[in-house]
């Protein structure tokens, strides 16, 4: 346990920082560049301990990866290259890692053993085992084989249609990453538009993929080729510096190289509807993704309703927006959300328990919650249930508190942003 007392500012935030890369986009580009035959070099890669935990387990499977710092070059002789892996694969506490390598694992002509951290082990796998069960893949494990630890036999897969039963882009890139090993077309449709990051990525590496509107088609007709990859600044740690500078009167913070994916980009768009000030420049598309400065400056925010289809664009940002919500005049309520309450942990409850604790009038509901504002936040002992988004909301909220905040475990933020404490003492002159 790594418990943090943290103290109110009485000074603006302000500056320009670097926010480390996308933790989505790093944890493909060491998929892809491993399954890819020849060298990809990764730039401003994500050195958090989940995408740390990727590398390991394709160094597992026989890939070369060596890492300098944010530099990371995967030399790879292509998929059929992986070798079986000796030990069973560790994935920590990343999801994405887990559903991902179950899709892609799924396709190799081995068994493979898989497993997690106490919080990833009672994470459900069922929505992402049950179309590769149909792909022709089986599983053992507890829950009839829809829990970690996770036995894999996988190969000889064949294609399907599959209608997802939810909005979800972890489930849609499991299915398109087996695709790339099955007999035939595989075709995931989507109820709405999720983070597109595995499209983008397999066509820059050289896969046989189509896009129609909410439907996407995969083949095994393409092998993988090695490129370079810039991976943009993840915009869900950018939010957290975000709201920062949206609620400190008097801030003014610029964030530099910020993916602006249109799927991923819904804080920008409940940030312009609560009336923030958001200005962005020096847009441009690197490696297949948008990316542009960000600069925030601080103004009244109001309440607004948040559900539909853009709640899959910023389902990680909701624990944050939820606190700008307790500092915005009138209600906020947040609808359609029922996937928060299967990440790291419930989120709903989380954000609810921790900003109920300092002070904030919130209602959790079965998919969301509601919201009252504007009230002052109070100190207080606050739990990071082991959650990173949870710490730093947090963090966070501790620059607005009118008194001490004591958070039991900061540990975890090292999953997604290792450096958070050390950029925010750089923007808050501490």
């Amino acid at each position: 346990m790594s418990e943090r007392k943290l103290l109110p500012i009485s000074q603006p935030i302000s500056g320009t920082i670097k926010i480390p890369g996308d933790k989505s986009i790093s944890h493909r580009a060491v998929m892809l560049g491993s399954l890819a035959v020849g060298t990809t070099k990764v730039a401003n890669f994500l050195t958090g301990d989940d995408c740390l935990n990727t590398i390991k387990a394709f160094q597992a499977l026989g890939v070369s990866i060596d890492r300098e710092g944010t530099n990371v070059t995967i030399t790879s002789r292509g998929a059929t290259a992986l070798e079986e892996p000796k030990q069973p694969l560790y994935f920590g506490n990343s999801g994405t890692t887990a559903r991902l390598m179950i899709g892609l694992l799924s396709g190799l002509p081995f068994v493979s053993i898989i497993h997690g951290d106490p919080f990833l082990t009672i994470r459900p796998m069922d929505r992402v085992v049950i179309p590769l069960k149909k792909m022709g893949v089986s599983f053992v494990g507890r829950e009839d084989g829809t829990m970690l630890p996770l036995a894999i036999n996988g190969g000889s897969l064949k294609g399907i249609t599959y209608p997802l039963p939810v909005k979800s882009a972890q489930v849609k890139s499991a299915i398109l990453l087996a695709g790339l090993f099955a007999e035939g077309k595989t075709t995931v449709i989507e109820p709405a538009l999720t983070r597109n990051h595995t499209e983008n990525m397999l066509a820059a590496f050289g896969a046989d993929i189509h896009t129609n509107k909410n439907e996407i088609t995969i083949t095994n007709k393409q092998g993988l080729q090695a490129t370079d990859v810039f991976v943009p600044g993840d915009i869900s740690s950018a939010a957290f510096f975000m709201a920062a500078a949206a609620v400190v009167p008097g801030s003014k913070l610029t964030l530099t190289n910020i993916g602006l994916n249109e799927t991923r980009t819904g804080i920008i768009d409940v940030l312009h509807q609560m009336g923030a000030s958001i200005v962005i420049d020096n847009e441009q598309i690197i490696s297949g993704e948008r990316i542009g400065d960000i600069t925030l400056t601080e103004t009244g925010l109001r309440g607004i309703i948040i559900e539909g289809n853009i709640i899959p664009r910023l389902i990680d940002e909701i624990p944050i927006i939820a606190l700008l919500a307790t500092q915005a005049e009138g209600t906020t309520i947040i609808r359609d959300a029922e996937e928060l309450r299967v990440k790291e942990t419930d989120r709903i409850t989380a954000v609810v328990d921790v900003l109920s604790t300092l002070g904030a009038d919130i209602q959790g509901t079965k998919d969301g919650m509601i919201i009252h504002g504007r009230t002052e936040l109070s100190g207080g002992n606050i739990s990071s249930y082991n959650d990173h988004r949870i710490a730093m909301m947090g963090v966070i909220s501790s620059l607005i508190a009118k008194a001490a905040v004591v958070l039991d475990d900061v540990s975890s933020i090292a999953v997604s942003y290792p450096r958070f404490f050390e950029d925010l003492r750089q923007v808050i002159n501490k």
